[in-house]
Parts: C-alpha cells; structure tokens; sequence
C-alpha cells in the first residue's frame, strides 16, 4: 500500500482539527467495481455497521506507521497530485426538515417573511458599503506608501546619477522591498497561512460547497488587507485586485451572521441567517462586490459570481447580488472623489479604471477580427505556459519550501530580485521621451539629456495598475519595441514566480500588464507592416492583449468580458474582447486547465464541476458508494452515540437513522438522517432520558440552540458524559430529517451526480428495493472520478 506524506495546504496547519499530530498517513483506496457484494453482514458492534467493508483494513499500516515515522518535520514532502484530501468537508447547504425546523416555519406568518426579506437586502447594502470602504482603505494607504517608497529612491537615484555610485540607489530599492514583503510574508505565514495568494480558489471552493478552514474568518481578513497593501507597496509582480474578492466573501459572512467568533460577539441580530444555506448565498453576494469594488464592474461582479463561484442560483439571489455590487462601487466612487478632491465627480468607479477608450479614434474594421484572433492564439498559448511554468513551481514550493520561516525567505528574496531585474533593465535601456505632455508619476531621468525620461521607468518604476493604464493610453511612440519586449519577457517570469508566494497578492493586474505590454508591441509591429495605418493604434492592441493574456490564464470568458467593458466604458469592443477571451480559453484548455482550478487540484479539494465525468454512465450508484454506513437506532444509547462520535477511524457526518429491534438483528427501512453537528448538541444539553423511563418527555430544545452553536460545534471530546449517562435513552425523532434523499442502487453516476450537485447535498443514502441503507454517497465519492488524458480516472483518497 502506497504511503503519502502530509503536506501543507490552504489551512496551514500541521495537525488535524483535532491537535492529532502525524506526519504521514495511509491513502485510502476507494470503493472498486465488485465492492457491494451479494449479501450485507451487521458486524458485532455496540451500532450498526450496514454494508461491506470495501476500504483496505488499515490497522496493520497505522501500527506500522506509529513505530516507524520520525516527529521531525521531514526536509522533502513527497506529493502526489492525484489524490483527493479526506480533511475537506461539505457545507450543509440542503436544511434539515425536521420537526423543530417546520414547527418554526410554519409559526413564521407573512409579514414575518416580509421581514426577514427586508433583512436580507439591508445585508446586501451593508456588505456593499463595507466591500468598498475596504477597497478604498487599501487604495489610499497604497498609494501613499508606494508614492513615498518611489519618491524616496527616485531622489537617490538622481542624486548618485550625478556623482556617480548608482549601486546604493539598487542597494536601498532592493533592501525597502524585501524589508516591506518581508512583514507581509510574516502575518501571513505566522498568523493566517489561508490569507496566501488572492483567495479566489478558496472562495470558488466554499461556493462550491466545501468547507476550507480558516477561509472566512475576521483574522483572515485583517491579514489579507494588511498582506496586500505591504505586497503591492513592496513592489512584487502583483496586483490587489483579486484579493478584493476574499476580502468581500470574508465581510459577507460576517455581517450576514450578525455576530463574530474570533472577538466573542454576539449582536443577536441576523440569527435566522444562522446556517450553511444563507450564509453561502451572501458569500456570493460578497465575492461580486469585490469584482465591484476592483474594476467598477457591478455586472462583471455578478456574472463572476455566476461563471465561478456560485453552484446555485435564483432569481432573487441575482437581483440582491446586483444590489450589492452596485452599492459597493458607488460607496469606493464616492469615497475617493471626496478623497481626490472632486466631491461631485464621481471619476473613480473602481479600483482600477483603465480610462476612456476614444470610439471615434480606436473603432476596429472587418479585416481585423482575424487580427484579434490571432491575439487570441497567442494569449492562450502564454497563458498555458505560465500555468505550467506555476504548476510546477508550486509542486516545488509544496515539497521544499513547507517551513514558514523558508516561505518568508523565498518572499523576500523574490522581493529583492524583482527590484533588481527593474534596476537593471531600466540602467541599460537607452529609450528616452520628452517629458513634456507626458503623465509619467516619477521619470526617471538617469542618463537621458534634460527635459527627457526613461520610457522603461514607466513600466517598472510604477505600479502596476498605474503601468497598465499607461500601456493602454500613452500615445503613439511613447514606447521603443525593444523596451516593450524586454519588459515582456522578464515580467512574464518575475509574475509567475511571484504567483504563489505566502503572501496576499493577486494575479489580475500582472497578466494585464504582461498581455498590454506584448499586445502593443503587436500594436507597433502592425504599424511598421501597414506604414502607419490609422486603424493600427497601439493601445487598442495593448487592450486586446491584456484580454488574451489573463483569459489564456484564468480562463473565465463571459464575467471578464464584462468585466473589461464596463472597466474600459466602451461597449465598441464587445465583441473583439468575446472572441479574444473565447479563443485564448478554448487555446489554453487544450494544453493545461485554467491557474484557479490547477491550484485548486494542487491542493486535493474534492471539488465538483458542473457535469459528471463524459464517460461515466458505466457506473453505478453501488460502485461509487461508500460502505459500511454506521447507522443510528431512532430510539439510541447515549454510550453507543458517544462511541460512534468519538471513532476517530471513521470521523463520518451524517448517519442514516433507521427502525431496529434491539433484539434481533433484523434491519428496518431508512426512517431519516442526522447529522453529526446535531448529535453533539444533543449531548452537549443533555437531551436524553433514563431507560427506565422512556415515556417521560426529554428536555425540548429550539432551533436557536443549534444556531448558537454554529459554526464552530464543539469536538466529542470537549462533552463530558458519565457512565450513568452513558445508558440513557436518546430519542432522535424530532431532531433527524426525515425525509432524506436517497437513490436506487442502480442509479448511474451522471444521474447522482446531477442530482448531488444541483441541490446542493452533503449526504445521499443509497437504499436497496426494501429501503434499506447499502451505502452513502459524499461529495468525495463523486468528486473521486475525474475525466484524465486516457479516459475516466479514479484518485485515491489521502488524509493530507
């Protein structure tokens, strides 16, 4: 049996939720065809055990295992791409019927509804207003702090170009960026490792329905502002607009929930919100008002939230969505026109705006469609090579860099080497344009006669955003070929080894400037061929570049198709932006998929796509189901509960209830499904009674209880039960669902699946033609087949 070492992930942790430390663990092998074999067994346990057992017995592996691993964290972390981590849970986005459940819904009368309606809009608007007073935080403070890092080495380079010495002006660029990054490094790994990257993949994740630790927490979000603000000042090849997007979730589920875990406050509002359905659905509202709040795109963040999070959707939950996107970039409009002193104004609708695109100067004509697919071509094919460029860059950094103290070294170091490459390239460049009539924040004169600057100065010397409104408006001959493509070349390499680093940065604004960049070098080439043609404006194929570089890399089509026009204010390039995105999608798929769903691959999350595997209509429901299912009695021992809870080998969440005759082996029909979540607030009340009297009435619990225990249930072990209490009763009828859905054994995999991911479940029992439990189907035995490059695949299942 194949071992697989642990190895670090998005929740940054070493040890299980449980403190278990281990460096390795066993791989699970998944259920084979043959598994449900003729008849089932009840093995001889305190609980019922119903099916066969068709995982690998792993005792003797762990008692090996035990004798055999060191405690020291090993220096290389073997791993495999090909798994899939048992540690993910499922959100509970299907609610429990139960009894408590309808007896509150049916109490609720209709201006009741009414209400909680108007409270869900006054969400919407809150979550809008927050999203952007965030963005506009981050914007000020960036900018102030870039402004005074670039002041401050501009001074010193013009100082020593004078006296000669130019190697303390890169000694103090280089030493103020590692020193910057190296605090952002720092918060990240030490205090939140979830608050890495941009956090589009762990939002894409939790919409999807799995529950990534850590993601959606306050402290998460405090590190991520704090982790991008020191990224950007620190000069690395990344951009703070991705980040906006977690930002908004994080924001989303906290104010929907109407009180925080990480401080201890309870505001007693919003507490019907309590729960994974709600909570999910103002997560996608959040994730819209960030795109909102990034690039003043209130559509685009919608149609995001339609394209890459949100696995369902409504007709309301589209309006409210829109609600928020709108509020919150009116809210970022608003604040930073009064902050740029033009109250009334309203210029600043996102934060990034690549300006107004002349319809009249830059329209394109039919010969150029061709043109802009080629574009396209070209996008794809450097979008696939960047994303295998970072696969592998990653499969490095998981099994080498894993210490946090080697990921703040690898940090700075790209720090420094970022300012370095920028240093040099623009010491050797010779490319000097006159000053006057230029936009240029800090020129650069270095070597360049009076009244000139240094052409390469604005792509380096700047940040990003600024660079890429630069590319897009600077007018013709602003730039020299070779300056572009030296830029080119060498961002394209400093970008893809930025991606990924423990620090909060996203990879929007990098692959705009690395597509504008080589699109207006497209731009002059065209202009040399056809000698000046008007219609060959440079900006429009720097706009067209930007667009193929960051679809051939993150692949989304429709939302950032959107997201460009509304950014640009030109509905003109619609079309030629569709069919760039279309072509550098299609391009790109066909070498590598896409930068989110490769990290989110990387990191073994049983994610599930919008159809089942093409090929899959060979299985069934018996083959993909995992057996044995651990039943409950309806009427339990509080000892057996307390044991099934505390099985650390299974760690199941969801238990079929059945009717059984404690004196006979005799299995009744499936009578509904409990969760574990509810089990240990059953316990932790003490809802149980004495054998003896099982006529009298257990303690009532409402609804409210288990909300107040969400989301951070209490583990088993922290439940006191003693062994008197142990024999009690403990009647679940009114707390399990009764009504759970469950499939046909014969059922096919597409059939399943369609059904398990269009409501969204967590638990799908399989029952027999008596209704009895043979299996239960979870997000990983579906999440396990995957289409690869010789057909249908299997991965094995690990508990990395």
């Amino acid at each position: 049996m194949a071992n697989v070492a642990k190895k670090v992930s998005w929740s940054g942790r070493d040890d299980d939720e449980d403190g278990r430390a281990g460096e390795t663990t066993p791989l699970l092998n998944g259920t084979g065809p043959g598994a449900a074999g003729s008849g089932r067994q009840l093995t001889p346990s305190p609980f019922l055990r119903i099916g066969q057992l068709s995982n690998v017995d792993l005792n003797e592996d762990i008692h090996e295992l035990e004798t055999e691993v060191p405690r020291q964290r090993p220096n290389e972390i073997p791993h495999n791409e090909k798994l899939l981590s048992l540690k993910y849970e499922s959100l509970d986005y299907d609610n429990s019927e139960n009894q408590l459940f309808l007896e509150e819904e049916r109490r609720i009368n209709h201006a009741a509804f009414r209400t909680v309606e108007i409270k869900r809009w006054v969400i919407c608007a809150m979550i809008g207003i927050l999203t952007g007073l965030v963005a506009c935080f981050i914007d000020i403070v960036v900018e102030n702090l870039a402004g005074l890092k670039y002041r401050v080495v501009k001074d010193n380079i013009d100082k020593f170009t004078a006296k000669g010495g130019l190697s303390f002006s890169l000694l103090l660029w280089a030493t103020l960026n590692a020193s910057v990054v190296m605090v952002g490094s720092l918060i990240v790994a030490f205090i939140e490792p979830v608050a890495a990257g941009s956090g589009i993949p762990q939002i894409k994740c939790y919409l999807n329905g799995v529950k990534i630790p850590h993601v959606v927490r306050l402290k998460t979000l405090v590190i991520k502002v704090c982790g991008v603000i020191l990224s950007v000042v620190g000069g690395l090849a990344v951009g703070k607009e991705g980040p906006m997007i977690h930002s908004g979730s994080v924001i989303a589920a906290g104010i929907s929930q109407g009180r925080s875990t990480s401080l201890k406050r309870d505001f007693k509002i919003f507490e019907y919100f309590r729960r994974d359905t709600e909570k999910r659905d103002f997560v996608s509202a959040g994730a819209a008002a960030g795109v909102s709040a990034a690039f003043g795109a209130p559509v685009g963040g919608v149609l995001f939230s339609l394209e890459e999070g949100a696995s369902f959707w409504n007709q309301f939950l589209t309006w409210r969505i829109f609600f928020a996107s709108m509020i919150s970039t009116f809210t970022l409009n608003s604040v930073l026109s009064v902050y740029h002193g033009n109250a009334w104004d309203l210029s600043s609708p996102g934060l990034i705006n690549f300006g107004r695109f002349d319809s009249e100067k830059m329209g394109y004509t039919i010969q150029e469609i061709p043109i802009f697919i080629f574009m396209g071509v070209v996008g794809g094919i450097l979008g696939a090579l960047f994303n295998a460029l970072n696969y592998w860059l990653t499969m490095f950094r998981i099994r080498y860099i894993h210490r946090p103290c080697l990921q703040v070294v690898e940090a700075m170091l790209v720090a420094a080497v970022t300012a370095t490459v920028g240093f040099v390239m623009i010491y050797c460049s010779r490319d000097c344009q006159p000053i006057q009539g230029s936009s240029v924040a800090y020129p650069l004169q270095l070597f360049c006669a009076d009244g000139e600057y240094n052409s390469m100065a604005t792509a380096f010397f700047n940040t990003p955003e600024k660079s890429v409104v630069n590319l897009f408006h600077d007018p013709p001959g602003s730039y020299n070929p070779m300056t572009l493509g030296m830029f080119t070349l060498m961002y394209f390499f400093l970008a893809c080894w930025t991606y990924g680093l423990t620090v909060s940065a996203g990879v929007f604004i990098p692959s705009l400037l690395i597509g504008a960049a080589w699109g207006r070098l497209f731009g002059i080439s065209l202009s040399y061929l056809t000698k000046g043609s008007i219609w060959a404006d440079p900006g429009k194929y720097a706009l067209m570049g930007a667009a193929a570089q960051l679809g051939g890399i993150v692949r989304m089509t429709l939302s950032l198709t959107v997201i460009m026009m509304e950014a640009t204010g030109n509905v003109t390039y619609g079309f030629p932006i569709m069919l760039v995105l279309m072509t550098a999608k299609i391009v790109g798929d066909y070498f590598v998929e896409g930068l989110y769903d490769m990290h989110i691959q990387l990191q073994s999350v049983p994610f599930l796509h919008w159809e089942a595997p093409v090929t899959s209509h060979s299985l069934t429901a018996r083959e993909v189901m995992s057996t044995p299912v651990t039943c409950l009695r309806r009427i339990e021992r509080v000892g057996t509960v307390v044991d099934i809870l505390s099985d650390t080998s299974s760690n199941h969440n969801g238990f079929p209830v059945v009717e059984s005759n404690p004196d006979t082996t005799q299995v009744a029909g499936l009578r509904g499904l409990i969760l574990r979540s509810q089990l240990i607030v059953l316990l932790k009340h003490k809802v149980f009674v004495e054998r003896a009297n099982l006529n009298l009435v257990q303690r009532r619990l409402k609804l409210k209880d288990f909300r107040d225990a969400y989301p951070r249930f209490p583990p088993i072990q922290s439940i006191h039960v003693s062994q008197d209490e142990r024999e009690c009763m403990i009647d679940l009828s009114e707390f399990m669902n009764p009504s759970p859905y469950t499939v046909p054994q014969e059922a096919s995999l597409p059939r399943v699946f369609k059904l398990f991911r269009a409501l969204g479940l967590r638990h799908l029992v399989v029952v027999d033609n008596r209704n009895e439990v043979v299996g239960m189907v979870t997000r990983k035995d579906l999440a396990r087949y995957r289409l690869g490059k010789e057909g249908l695949e299997e991965l094995s299942l690990a508990q990395t």
